[in-house]
C-alpha cells in the first residue's frame, strides 16, 4: 500500500482521485489530441449569467471524470455519484449537434475541427472537441470549455438585432433557400423537416430566440402535405397546452412565397441571454435506467419508481401520450420528450414539442399512400385519461377541418377523425 501511495505522488498530476474512505478510487488522466487537459463545464442561468459547475476530465482507457451535476440539480446514477462517468456525462449528450441543424454544423465546421462530417458516428473525443471549440448556442444552458464560453460572452455583449415583423416572412424566405443551400440533401424527403435557427422581434414573447420549419414552395402534393402537416403541428401544440398540467412550445405560422413556417419559440431560452437545462427523455433512459423502451408513460413510471421523477409529472406524461396517439403521431420516439433538472435533484416535464399527426407524413420517395388510422382504446385503469385526451384530440381535429391553411382534402380526413373519435368517447 505504501508503494502505491508513493507511485500516486509521484504521478499526481496524471491521476485523478474521487470519493472518501473505501470508496477513494483513482484513474489515469487520458490526453486528446495529445493534450493533456481538462474542460471546465460551464453553465448560463435565466437571467444570462455564466456559472462554473464542474470540470471534465477525459481518463484511460475511456471514460470521463466530472463531479459536481449532483449539486447542479441533475439526477446522478450511483455508480457516478462520485464524478465517475463511463462515457460523456449524460448531460452532454444532447449538446451534441443532431437533426437537421446539427448536420448542417458538422458539415460546415467538420474540417477545421479535424473530425468527420457525420456528427452520428464521432467519437467521445470528437464530441469533446467540437463542443469546446463551437459549442456556445447549443440545446440547454451548458457550455463546454473556455472557448466556447468567450464565443458567447464576445455574442453577448454585441447581440445581433432580432428582424422586424413588417419584413419577417421575406427574411424567412431568403433564411429558409439558405439552408436548403447548406443543408443536408434529401432530408424533408426522408421524413425530417428542413429547419433553421432565427431571432424575430415579438414584444409579447419570452425569448427572440425561436426553430423555423418550413415546407417546399413548389405545390406539388407532397409539398402540400409537409405543409399540412406544420399547420397541424401549430394546431396539436396549442391543443396540447390545454392538457391538464401540460405546457406546449409556443408556435405561430407564417407563409410567404408558397411556403409555410412553423415558428416554435424555444423554452431553453429566456430573453436575450438566459438559459434553462434541458434533457430527454431517451437520454435519462440510457444514463438511469438502460431499458430502451420507447413507451413515454412505461419510462416515466420507472423514473418515478426511482425517485428521480416527482409523482405530479407522470399524469400529465400519460395525457400527452394519449393525445399523441388520438391524432395519429405515430413518431413519438423518446427523443421528443424533455425534462428540466430541479434543485430536488428530481425531473420536470418541458414543454411538449414536435407533436403532429405524422402518421400522414409522405414516404421518402414523396409518396401518399393511403394511411388508416386506429385510434387505441385504454384499459379500464387508463379510461379517465384516455377521455382527457380524447377531448383535446377532437378539438384539435375540429380545429383542423376548418383550417383554410389546410388542403381540402387533408381538411375531410380531419373531419372524418373529429367524427371517429366523437363516436369512440361515447362508448369508452
Amino acid at each position: 500500500m505504501a508503494t502505491l501511495h508513493r507511485l500516486l505522488g509521484e504521478s499526481a498530476s496524471q491521476i485523478v482521485t474521487h470519493g472518501q474512505a473505501r470508496r477513494t478510487r483513482y484513474a489515469a488522466r487520458r490526453p486528446v489530441r495529445g493534450e493533456w487537459a481538462d474542460w471546465p463545464l460551464y453553465e448560463i442561468d435565466a437571467t444570462g449569467r455564466a456559472h462554473s459547475r464542474a470540470r471534465l476530465t477525459p481518463l484511460a482507457s475511456q471514460g470521463s471524470s466530472c463531479p459536481g451535476l449532483a449539486e447542479a440539480g441533475w439526477p446522478v446514477p450511483p455508480e457516478s455519484r462520485d464524478g465517475w462517468w463511463e462515457g460523456l456525462p449524460y448531460p452532454l449528450h444532447d449538446m451534441r449537434p443532431q437533426g437537421y441543424i446539427g448536420r448542417q454544423i458538422a458539415r460546415a465546421e467538420h474540417q477545421a475541427l479535424g473530425i468527420g462530417a457525420d456528427p452520428d458516428r464521432w467519437s467521445d473525443d470528437d464530441v469533446l472537441i467540437a463542443l469546446s471549440r463551437i459549442g456556445s448556442d447549443l440545446s440547454g444552458s451548458f457550455i463546454l470549455g473556455d472557448e466556447a464560453l468567450a464565443r458567447w460572452q464576445q455574442h453577448s455583449l454585441t447581440p445581433p438585432e432580432p428582424h422586424p415583423a413588417p419584413t419577417l416572412a421575406a427574411h424567412y424566405v431568403q433564411l429558409a433557400e439558405q439552408a436548403l443551400t447548406s443543408g443536408v440533401p434529401g432530408s424533408s424527403a426522408a421524413g425530417e423537416f428542413p429547419k433553421f435557427c432565427a431571432l424575430r422581434d415579438a414584444p409579447v414573447a419570452r425569448t427572440p430566440h425561436v426553430l423555423v420549419k418550413f415546407s417546399g414552395a413548389d405545390g406539388s402534393p407532397t409539398v402540400q402535405r409537409w405543409a399540412d402537416l406544420l399547420v397541424c403541428e401549430h394546431l396539436a401544440l396549442n391543443w396540447a397546452g390545454t392538457l391538464t398540467g401540460v405546457e406546449a412550445a409556443r408556435s405561430r405560422l407564417l407563409q410567404a412565397q408558397g411556403r409555410t413556417f412553423l415558428e416554435v419559440e424555444r423554452f431553453d431560452r429566456h430573453g436575450w441571454l438566459g438559459r434553462s437545462p434541458l434533457v430527454s427523455l431517451g437520454t435519462l433512459d440510457a444514463a438511469l435506467l438502460g431499458s430502451g423502451r420507447s413507451d413515454w408513460p412505461d419510462l416515466a413510471t420507472r423514473l418515478m419508481a426511482a425517485g428521480w421523477l416527482a409523482p405530479d409529472a407522470l399524469a400529465p406524461i400519460q395525457r400527452l401520450w394519449w393525445f399523441g396517439k388520438l391524432i395519429a403521431n405515430s413518431d413519438m420516439h423518446t427523443g421528443n420528450l424533455s425534462f428540466r433538472p430541479r434543485p430536488t435533484l428530481t425531473l420536470q416535464l418541458a414543454p411538449a414539442y414536435d407533436m403532429l399527426p405524422m402518421l400522414y407524413a409522405p414516404l421518402p420517395g414523396g409518396e401518399l399512400p393511403a394511411r388508416t388510422f386506429q385510434p387505441p382504446l385504454p384499459l379500464p385503469p387508463q379510461r379517465d385519461t384516455w377521455h382527457h385526451a380524447c377531448q383535446a384530440a377532437q378539438g384539435f381535429w375540429a380545429e383542423a377541418a376548418r383550417d383554410s391553411r389546410i388542403s381540402q382534402a387533408f381538411r375531410q380526413q380531419c373531419h372524418a377523425h373529429h367524427s371517429t373519435l366523437q363516436r369512440l368517447a361515447e362508448r369508452v
